[in-house]
């Protein structure tokens, strides 16, 4: 009749209770059969073997790292680089979008509506200046070319504000 022992360890079968009781006393012993059973050294083949894939797949790994080191150096760079470009980038569009508000129609019709009203303003100044304070007889030619001047820019600023108004003035965008 086989054991359990037996059935699982034939290599092991031919050694008496004695020869046992010796190999589980003597450690040196009990290591020099362990290495000779095939499964043990099966195991201890593959092991070895997937040590040196282990020890290749290292060495390549070491080989690879300068490149590696390098390119993440690269990467971040391009990063820092982009993410310099996209603060950059709001800020240009920023400035570009108060550019462009300056020449928007509406803004523009406010601003010629203010100049209108300033132009007006500046020529009543003159003609209250010129009651106030008449000038010489010399300085009357001076003061109606002046007046005459201011009104005719004031009047012209109307007019285009006219046309405006009645949609007559229209803004190409290129």
């Amino acid at each position: 009749m086989t054991t359990p022992f037996q059935a699982n360890f034939p290599e092991l079968a031919h050694l008496t209770r004695e020869d046992l009781e010796d190999l589980l006393a003597d450690p040196a012993y009990f290591q020099s059969i362990l290495h000779t059973l095939p499964r043990v050294q099966a195991m201890l083949q593959a092991l070895a073997e997937l040590g040196s894939a282990n020890m290749a797949i290292a060495k390549n790994n070491l080989a690879l790292q300068d490149e590696l080191y390098q390119l993440r150096s690269e990467t971040k760079a391009a990063y820092d680089e982009a993410r310099y470009l996209e603060s950059h980038f709001k800020e240009l569009s920023k400035e570009q979008k108060e550019v462009y508000q300056r020449y928007d129609p509406s803004f523009l019709h406010t601003r010629l509506r203010h100049a209108t009203t300033a132009q007006d303003d500046k020529s009543e100044a003159l003609a209250a200046l010129f009651i106030k304070s008449p000038p010489e007889a010399n300085d009357i030619d001076a003061f109606i070319k002046e007046f005459k001047e201011t009104r005719k820019v004031y009047h012209k600023r109307v007019i285009w504000g006219e046309k405006w108004a009645a949609g007559k003035v229209t803004w190409r965008d290129n």
